[in-house]
């Protein structure tokens, strides 16, 4: 931390004092102490330091193993990554899975104590009153959004709101959920009344920003797992866990924090527009996937509408602001290539998994069914429009091919199938590398550039931004919470809105059906963007999040009569296709306990502060 931070605070000395024989700089305090009197007296020293706090953000959600991989939307390619340890269950305080440092316990309370630091010093420091009080309410935005992270991965959580020194007593108690939230949007309404007026740069934290995380935490804050009897009435776990006010309310009303979140919600809608949300009737199929597509890419491809940039109200940039450095390409800029085929000289990372596929409806928004034989025939044919720009699957459009493959593929097709005996390009079994191909004969298509001007294997090209939070997700909660308060004309609305800019028709569903068809729309829509992993825990549905790992396998044969391609490509009239999907047990044996709707607080932290409690279902 302190290595970074020298090296923000040295790049600024040599950028912003004139070099004359004037050696007065020479005198200043050492500048690897956070605490220095200098940084706060000095703009850019301050703006240097709190752009260092966004550095804790990481690579956002663009890290090589994502949360998707322990939710129903992925599998991880590569086996002994420790994230088995999580699936299965068998994750304890001694023995922790795969964590990121975008939300593990002593990261965030690093990047906490750095906020502590900015929050303590800057109502003071001596620059231009207008670009202080920017930097003080990003630091509380930024404190505020590394808190939202530890509560939700941990429930309650020690709120430490200063900077500790090296000989005070860090055993702190974990607070109530309650006082938590409570924590957070004091921090957010402080932020909110800082960031007003000023400006919206990309990446930094802005008021619309403040305000939409504001109505996220509100709407977690509301929702079942967080209400003490709800969670106790759907789950044994909880009837035992004698602290379960850390984990939930055990007072006030559910409505009223329902109230909360929509007002929240509805305020951030009222100040932006998003991208494309007030239509009355859905675009074509065509201008649906070019819609979501290009939300995805964020405004930053050459592909796509730029304005769809729009829908991103705070977003991990792939500029050199807020950078760790040398590792921020490392994670963003090769999205492409830990996720992309093999038959690209791609790692194949994060791949869909067949449950999710099978959630994305037909084009009429109908369900799509296995047993229906038409839709087992053909099962990527006439989907949502969003599935084209997710998921690539057996036979889908993709960039041209690298020159080293492009005779094996001239149609630029995924090959994820096996065609008369011979296995495609894209499979475990590629002539072009056989050690990392996809598990269940899927690959990723979201936030992965398919600008065919850049490298084929995105290995130093992609400048995509991870949308930490979106306008869409803003409708989203106001529908959701509409629904709650029984207000189901409105969540249709919302739903609706968001469906016919992809070009899905309306819904009419009422009351379950309502429910049941909006955690899926939201499923579909913000899919590999972290929220399943919160969502299924919220909404109190793990047993879907930890369903074994189903896959598919594609076998194509000659039709008497035709002949073969050669070289392959996809052509249903002249070969029969046969899926058939199956559990995929290479690499985990997928379960739910209840014990993974929290994360556990490692053995090092327990034994550290002894006043901590433990989350439910954990051995010490």
């Amino acid at each position: 931390m302190k290595k970074h931070f020298l090296y923000l605070l040295l790049l600024l000395i040599v950028v912003t004092i004139p070099m004359s024989c004037n050696t007065d700089f020479l005198d200043t305090k050492p500048l690897d102490r956070i605490s220095s009197d200098a940084t706060w007296k000095d703009a850019a020293l301050s703006q240097a330091f709190v752009f260092n706090i966004y550095s804790f953000l990481g690579y956002g959600g663009f890290e090589e193993q994502a949360l998707a991989s322990v939710t129903d939307e992925a599998m991880f390619t590569h086996a002994g990554r420790n994230i088995n340890n999580f699936t299965e269950g068998t994750e304890e305080p001694g023995a922790l899975a795969w964590q990121s440092d975008t939300w593990t316990w002593p990261v965030m309370y690093r990047a906490i104590r750095a906020a502590n630091v900015a929050i303590e010093n800057l109502p003071t420091a001596t620059f231009d009153p207008a670009n202080r009080d920017r930097l003080l309410g990003e630091a509380h935005f930024l404190r505020a959004y590394y808190f939202h992270q530890l509560v939700r991965f941990y429930g309650g959580v020690p709120l430490v709101a200063k900077s500790y020194g090296l000989d005070e007593d860090y055993n702190l108690e974990r607070s109530s959920y309650e006082d938590c939230v409570k924590f957070i949007v004091a921090d957010l309404d402080k932020a909110i009344s800082l960031l007003n007026g000023k400006p919206n740069t990309k990446g930094r934290a802005n008021k619309l920003a403040a305000m939409a995380l504001k109505a996220r935490q509100l709407a977690y804050a509301a929702s079942d797992l967080h209400d003490a009897n709800k969670a106790k009435g759907k789950s044994s776990l909880f009837n035992g866990f004698q602290n379960i006010q850390l984990l939930a309310y055990t007072t006030g009303s559910q409505t009223a924090r329902w109230t909360a979140a929509r007002d929240a919600a509805k305020a951030v809608l009222d100040e932006g527009t998003g991208y494309k949300l007030n239509l009355t009737a859905p675009v074509s199929a065509a201008e649906g996937r070019n819609n979501y597509m290009s939300i995805a890419m964020g405004g930053e491809s050459g592909i796509g509408d730029k304005s769809a940039a729009v829908d991103l109200i705070f977003e991990r940039t792939h500029t050199a602001l807020f950078t760790r450095e040398s590792n921020w390409p490392l994670g963003g800029l090769h999205y492409g290539i830990n996720n992309g085929p093999n038959g690209y000289n791609n790692w194949a990372g994060n791949t869909p998994i067949q449950q999710l596929v099978d959630d994305y409806e037909m084009m009429d928004g109908s369900k799509f069914s296995w047993s229906n034989p038409q839709h087992a025939a053909a099962p990527y044919v006439n989907r949502d429009p969003r599935f084209y720009a997710t998921v690539l699957y057996d036979g889908a459009p993709w960039k041209p091919r690298p020159s080293s493959s492009a005779g094996l593929d001239p149609n630029n097709q995924i090959q994820a199938g096996t065609y008369d005996g011979k296995a495609g390009i894209d499979t475990r079994q590629s002539p072009i590398e056989n050690w990392n191909g996809t598990r269940t004969h899927y690959y990723t298509r979201k936030f992965i550039d398919g600008n065919p001007a850049l490298p084929d294997n995105q290995s130093a090209a992609q400048t995509i931004p991870f949308p930490f939070i979106r306008y869409t997700e803003m409708a989203f909660i106001l529908a959701e919470a509409s629904l709650e308060l029984g207000n189901e004309a409105e969540a249709r609305t919302w739903l609706n809105r968001i469906r016919f800019r992809s070009g899905m028709p309306a819904i009419t569903d009422a009351g379950p059906a309502l429910k049941t068809r909006l955690q899926n729309e939201r499923r579909i829509e913000l899919v590999y963007e972290e929220h399943r992993y919160h969502d299924g825990r919220r909404w109190m549905i793990g047993e879907q999040l930890g369903r074994p790992i189903q896959a598919i396998t594609v076998t194509a044969t000659v039709k008497p009569g035709k002949t073969a391609h050669s070289p392959y490509k996809n052509d249903p009239t002249v070969y029969d296709y046969k899926y058939t999907v199956f559990n995929n047990t290479e690499n985990e044996l997928r379960v739910w306990r209840d014990k993974m709707y929290f994360r556990p607080l490692s053995r090092d932290e327990m034994n550290r502060n002894k006043k901590l409690v433990q989350n439910p279902g954990y051995q010490n």
